[in-house]
């Protein structure tokens, strides 16, 4: 018997196994990723923010919908899922390239971005006002999403976690404000947990 008579039995349990583990890798990325925004999950979007943070440029942003309990109210869950499926989309856009984004839950989501140029005050007013447009497949539906975010170079020595908890104070400010645009992070100690101090949770779509 030649040696590739020998091997040819081989082949198809080989190529079973590739087909599997294909299968078996798309179905472990589908987990990771949120059903209705296509983001990364919590958990995949620490692992990657994690790597990008080596980076002393970094940026760590996060974003909540304002009033989004009051759009499902009034135009319905199927209205609310289309919102956040259109904050995702844009907030990714605006996180590129090389950022990842990610929906931690209900209607707020996070990005790390790395600020190769030193422009990211200004990318992010331009996002903000990107992500208080209409819905583009239903004009009526629309409103402002706050945003807060954070230099880790400003805080040295800090990992996720904690510069999640800065950008999640300056967000909650902007909100409070009641103005439209980005609220950059202070330096100095945290203030604490700003979840104590929040009005209830928005329903999530």
């Amino acid at each position: 018997m030649s040696t590739l008579a020998a091997l040819l039995p081989a082949v198809p349990p080989i190529i079973g196994w590739a087909v599997h583990a294909r299968w078996l890798h798309g179905r472990l990325t589908t987990a990771r990723r949120d059903p209705l925004t296509g983001l990364w999950t919590r958990d995949a979007f620490t692992r990657r923010a994690r790597r990008l943070l080596r980076d002393p440029r970094a940026v760590v942003v996060l974003a909540d919908v304002d009033h989004f309990k009051q759009i499902n109210d009034t135009h319905g869950h199927a209205a609310g899922d289309v919102l956040l499926a259109t904050v995702a989309a844009r907030l990714t856009h605006g996180a590129t390239p090389g950022g990842v984004t990610g929906r931690l839950g209900g209607d707020e989501f996070a990005a790390v971005v790395v600020d190769r140029d030193g422009t990211m005050a200004d990318r992010l007013h331009t996002l903000a006002r990107v992500l208080a447009r209409p819905v583009d497949a239903a004009p009526e539906v629309h409103t402002t999403v706050s945003l807060g975010w954070v230099r880790a170079a400003d805080h040295p020595g800090e990992d996720l976690s904690a510069l999640l908890r800065r950008a999640d104070e300056a967000m909650y400010a902007a909100k409070r404000s009641g103005r439209s645009g980005p609220r950059r992070a202070r330096l100095g100690r945290l203030l604490g947990s700003v979840a104590g101090r929040r009005p209830g949770r928005r329903g999530a779509a």
